[in-house]
Order: C-alpha cells, then structure tokens, then sequence
C-alpha cells in the first residue's frame, strides 16, 4: 500500500513530541525547553493568522483603502508595478509584517511563561518525583500534546502556503489525494488564514473541468473495414460536451439578459451586472462535480441546463456567462486553467470579457464570486494560474 507523503509528514508532526515524551518520561529541565519550543511555535502560528487576514485584508482586499492611498505618492512606474502584482505583498510585504508580529507576540509570551508555566512545570515535577516509571513516562506524552498540536498546525500552515507557489504538478498531486491534509485544512487552516473563496465558496472539487481530446478521423468502409486515413478534424469535448454545445443559448436566456442590464451605460457596468446576477442565483452542484471527477457525464452541461436549473459547476458558470454576454453584444472568452481553492489547486473555468471604453479584457468568475470580488480585481492571479484561452465571441 502506497502511504501519501504529505500525509505520512502531518502523522510524524503530530506523533514525535508524544513518542519523544513517553520514551523520555517527565523532567521539569526538558518540559520548560520544549515550554520554549511551544511559544516559538505559538508566536509564529499567531503572526500567521494576524498577517494573512488583518495585513493581507489591507494591502490586498481593501479594493480602495489605505494601500491605495499610499501607493498613490509614489511614481507613477512604481505604483503601477505594486498594483499589477499583488504577489509582491505576498512574498515581501507579509512576510515582513509576520516577522514583526512574531517577535511581539513572543516577547510577550514569554514574559507571561516566566511568571506563570514554569511555576507550573516545576509543582508537576515535585508531584511526579516518586511515582513509578511508568507513570513518569505517560506524564512525559500528555505534556507534549500541546507542543504536537503546534507542529500540526506549523506544518499544515507551511504545506498550504507551499502550495499556492508551488509550481511541481506532483506536489499539489500529494496535497489534493490527502484526505486527512484536505481535512485538516478545511477545519484549522482556512478559517485562521480567512480564506473567503474556500470558506463561503462551494468546496470546488478536484478536477471539475473534464477535458478529452478526440480525433474524428475515422471512416467506415462499404466491406466494414475502417480506414483511419481521412483528413478528420480534433473535437474537444468539456464535461461531456463540445465547447459550441456548451455555449449554446436560446431566446430565453437571451430575453433574460437583455432586459438584466438595459438600464446600464457602458459595458464594464453591463458585464458586472451578470457577473452579480450569475453570483447570486446559479448554485453550485456539489452532485454534478462528483459524477464528473468520476468521468460520469450523464447530467448535461452548458449554458442552457445551468440557466434553467439555476445549478452548475465552474464550466457551467463560465458557458453561462458567454451565453449572457453574447446576447448583449459583448466581447467575450472563455477560459480554463487552475483555481486555489484553499487545499490545493485544481481545474478550473473563468471568463474575459472585453471593455471598449478602455480597450482592455478584464477577467471575471462568477464561479468564485461567493468567496470577494472577483470581477476585474487584483487578486484575481493569486488563487488563477495557467490560463488558457478556449474561445472567444
């Protein structure tokens, strides 16, 4: 049986300070080390949490906040670079701030372990001095718990940060197949990183987008031979469907779609208001995603079956979006690649969608819309990566 690395690494964390203490037993000398060790962890696991959801919040989230205002002092080339790449605040800026923090909150704990836990450690010394070995030993594994705890939750926060940079498809292959990973970081680490996409979006499902590359080049022959020698064409079919099928609208939608924005000026507020209107009415089909990752495409795809059960996975959400955009003589693309859903990255669909008015194609997924701002924002290449265009109308 093949063991998952990245599970057997979150076993070992949390295991090895426990089997360390049973096979050690209790000291105070060595519990007020491991005290150390523990507030190290501690510090680091807190400056983690305050810098990605407070420090990420105001350089990244806050669309027209405080960043923005400073960035505008700067030369025009600088500000421009600081806002076209938001990884930049997360390569140096928050690791700067986490670095800060780390050493606060450190300060401040040890100063409480000083005057409180050591007096502690030393009354559970004097309580187990004459007790059997035996007992020293389990007193020596219950004490370590605390310090497992702490190594699970670095580790987890290390993998999870690991895997929005990493680049190695059999890494995030390891991160995606580990259940107990995948748990984990859905009960600790989403909520403590505030991860809005991966806590108020459906879970986005691995593999959602089904992609299968077919050679129609095949004739049959009047002698019931096959002759595979006839210049054929390439379909490629998504989630079951070719990308036409899947586009396909009707006067419904098209009526529907029309009126949705005939109240608007320009297109970027046109587009908007389908993005809006796809964000709050189109539920994602948890059923659905399921049969796809297991190839099963006996429910139907596309715009159509998506505006009429208002039901649908990325690649629904994106079809959708074509469908709507078209009708309201809007420039549009469709596109696949991969989205960070807060585990691991996995397949994904998004949409472009063209402005006249500034002559730029701005990106949109309605899908992801449940978990920020997602239409023309510039957070949108963090959790977007290998961006292919499939089509354009």
């Amino acid at each position: 049986m093949k063991v998952n690395p990245v599970t057997l690494i979150i076993i070992i964390s949390f295991c090895y300070p426990i089997l360390k203490g049973l096979l050690l037993g209790f000291s105070s000398y060595s519990a007020k080390r491991d005290m150390e060790n523990i507030i190290g962890s501690i510090s680091f696991i807190l400056a983690v949490y305050i810098g990605i959801k407070y420090v990420r919040n105001i350089f990244i989230g806050n669309e027209n906040g405080v960043v923005n205002k400073m960035i505008s002092y700067l030369p025009d080339n600088i500000a421009y670079y600081f806002q076209s790449k938001p990884m930049i605040i997360y390569l140096i800026v928050i690791p700067i701030a986490i670095y800060i923090i780390y050493k606060i909150i450190s300060v401040i704990l040890i100063f409480i372990n000083n005057i409180t836990i050591y007096h502690l450690i030393d009354g559970i010394e004097s309580l187990v001095r004459n007790k059997s070995y035996v007992f020293r030993r389990i007193m020596g594994a219950l004490v370590q718990i605390p310090r497992s705890i702490c190594y699970l939750l670095v580790v987890l926060l290390m993998l999870n940060f690991a895997s929005m940079f990493s680049v190695n498809s059999q890494f995030n292959k390891y991160l995606s197949s580990s259940n107990t990973y995948k748990y984990l970081c859905q009960q600790f680490v989403i909520p403590a990183t505030n991860s809005n996409v991966a806590k108020k979006l459906p879970k986005i499902i691995d593999d959602s987008v089904s992609i299968v590359v077919k050679q129609n080049n095949l004739q049959n022959l009047p002698n019931g031979k096959i002759s595979d020698t006839s210049p054929g064409r390439t379909i490629v079919y998504y989630n079951g469907v070719t990308l036409d099928e899947g586009i396909k609208s009707n006067q419904q939608i098209n009526n529907f779609a029309r009126n949705l924005v005939e109240r608007e000026g320009n297109t970027t507020s046109k587009a908007k208001k389908l993005y809006d209107w796809e964000g709050q009415n189109i539920a994602y089909d948890y059923n659905k995603a399921n049969l796809v990752l297991n190839n099963n495409f006996d429910i139907q795809s596309g715009a159509i079956p998506t505006f009429e059960s208002r039901k649908g996975i990325c690649f629904d959400y994106a079809c959708l979006y074509v469908a709507m955009a078209r009708a309201d003589n809007m420039k549009v693309r469709l596109v696949t690649g991969e989205g960070f859903n807060g585990v691991s990255w996995v397949s994904h669909a998004w949409n472009m969608v063209y402005i006249p008015e500034t002559d730029k194609w701005i990106n949109v997924d309605t899908t992801f819309s449940k978990g920020g701002n997602y239409f023309n924002s510039r957070i949108f290449d963090l959790d977007h990566r290998n961006a292919k265009i499939i089509g354009e109308w």
